[in-house]
């Protein structure tokens, strides 16, 4: 979740599983947080790393760190992102074993129908514009790395009821999180550290690789080394 201007006071919800089913949390004003945990490890556990790629800019702090400590993540990526950041583009794809690039949407629509805004973003408001913004953004990636992605995360996280399964019956699984580090790249970097670093096995770790000029993107980096550090291990959600 995020756009440039994005002031969110986002909830943090915890719970679900992944290879276990999906957990699609309880709704708010109509709407579903799909919730996403890996399956459990052996101790001191596993977590995934994914980052949004939202309308933006490219966060080296974070890229950096994950290609020098050989930290796997997930990068959810739109489309808008890919045509205004050619050189971020490029670290990732020059990363294959780092990097693994998803889905974000084209527009950074959230795929909620209606007319009301979500976070300040302007919704896809009906399934054709949602199919629309899947599509499309899966063509962009496609057209990038040569491979269609499988994982799409609509923008804000937030997800019609409807939505669901649509997207599902286009071919992709629904990449909810269970920890929310950075509330859309608007929390000071302790706090996005700490939370980072009180990851428990499991844990679907949501953030932003878009916000260079925002304090929480170097919490970000410092949190995924702290777990490192720990032994914690990573994985990308294609590999989990």
């Amino acid at each position: 979740m995020c756009l440039l201007c994005i002031k969110p006071t986002r909830r943090e919800v915890l719970g679900g599983a992944l290879v276990l089913p999906l957990s699609l949390g309880t709704p708010r004003h109509g709407l579903l947080e799909p919730v996403l945990r890996l399956a459990p490890s052996p101790p001191p556990g596993r977590v995934a790393v994914t980052l949004d790629a939202c309308p933006g800019h490219f966060d080296p702090r974070i890229a950096t760190v994950l290609v020098a400590h050989k930290i796997p993540a997930t990068i959810f990526i739109t489309s808008i992102w890919m045509k205004w950041n050619p050189q971020g583009l490029a670290y990732f794809l020059a990363h294959p074993e780092i990097f693994a690039l998803e889905n974000h949407g084209a527009k950074h629509l959230p795929p909620v129908l209606g007319t009301t805004p979500v976070y300040g973003l302007p919704v896809a408001g009906s399934l054709d514009a949602i199919r629309t913004e899947v599509l499309d953004g899966a063509a962009s990636i496609q057209s990038a790395t040569g491979k269609r992605p499988t994982w799409y995360r609509g923008a804000a996280g937030l997800y019609s009821p409807q939505a669901i399964p649509l997207i599902e019956s286009l071919g992709f699984k629904i990449a909810g999180y269970s920890l929310n580090s950075d509330q859309g790249a608007s929390l000071p970097a302790a706090t996005v550290a700490k939370r980072i670093e009180a990851a428990r096995d499991g844990d679907v770790i949501e953030g932003h690789i878009n916000q260079p000029k925002r304090a929480s993107g170097a919490g970000i980096a410092t949190g995924v080394m702290a777990l490192q550090a720990k032994g914690m291990a990573f994985a990308t959600l294609g590999a989990a």
